[in-house]
């Protein structure tokens, strides 16, 4: 079996394991910050070792085509998020709502209902103000 085979090449900025929803970037974006495969095995329990094996000796392969590959998909999200900031989080609606949200949160923190961790808090979507 050909390595390139454990892949789906969607596009430019989309590789997937195939045969899975995940995709590349993610499984990498883990390993390079120090997961080994049994931590990514864990992480991505539908992955088998096989193909988590071939996502890794596929970079170790290709590393400067697959840097490239990362970066372009990191730059494509930082424009997503910067066209949403453009558009969405200037939104008066939004930034009304979100408001709300840090408000209920701080009360919450004074209360003693939720941690200022995040961890054990309601669900944002119940919250009414």
């Amino acid at each position: 079996m050909n390595l390139r085979d454990y892949f789906d090449f969607i596009d430019n900025e989309n590789i997937r394991i195939h045969g899975h929803r995940v995709y590349v970037d993610n499984v990498l974006s883990n390993y390079l910050w120090g997961e080994g495969p049994d931590e990514l095995q864990q992480r991505y329990p539908q992955i088998s070792m096989e193909k988590i094996y071939a996502t890794i000796l596929y970079y170790l392969a290709n590393k400067t085509e697959v840097d490239a590959y990362m970066a372009r998909v990191e730059k494509g999200r930082e424009e997503r998020y910067q066209e949403w900031l453009q558009s969405v989080a200037s939104n008066p609606e939004y930034i009304e709502r979100r408001e709300r949200l840090l408000k209920a949160r701080e009360k919450w923190i004074i209360e003693g209902k939720a941690s200022s961790s995040g961890a054990g808090e309601p669900d944002a979507a119940t919250v009414s103000t």
